[in-house]
């Protein structure tokens, strides 16, 4: 299963809080929105891709690819014009969460793509979640 929530960071007296974007969420030109990715694998799978489009409103802050390790595994991210790719040479039986982020640069209405999750050479374990759409006004 895979999980796609997108978070936008506001900055407090106590630091930054995320808060969740409600589908039709609005936004600001300059917010900085999280995306969280939640991995839940129900047995060890080998070459795993995992890929988040975006909307065309939002741009990568990690614009450079590279082998990271996060939640207790590792990968290779790749930003690409679209979307950002996650390669898994192998994902144990769990739950990982990897989250990125992202920062409004146009305004309008968009839809954020979708996640898809798919064992490379098992392609029958696949999964993608839902879109959603956003709304972006001016500036902050």
């Amino acid at each position: 299963r895979l999980e796609k929530r997108l978070y936008v960071q506001r900055n407090t007296d106590r630091g930054p809080v995320l808060d969740t974007i409600a589908e039709n969420g609005t936004l600001k030109v300059g917010d900085r929105v999280v995306v969280r990715l939640v991995l839940r694998a129900d047995r060890d799978l080998e070459f795993v891709h995992l890929k988040d489009m975006r909307g065309a409103c939002l741009e990568p802050l990690n614009v450079l690819s590279g082998y990271r390790w996060q939640g207790g595994l590792g990968f290779y991210e790749s930003t690409k014009d679209v979307s950002t790719e996650f390669f898994f040479s192998s994902v144990p039986r769990g739950t990982y969460v990897f989250e990125y982020p992202l920062v409004v640069e146009q305004t309008g209405e968009f839809s954020n793509g979708v996640a898809s999750v798919e064992c490379l050479y098992a392609p029958e374990f696949a999964f993608h979640t839902e879109g959603i759409r956003i709304n972006v006004e001016g500036g902050q």
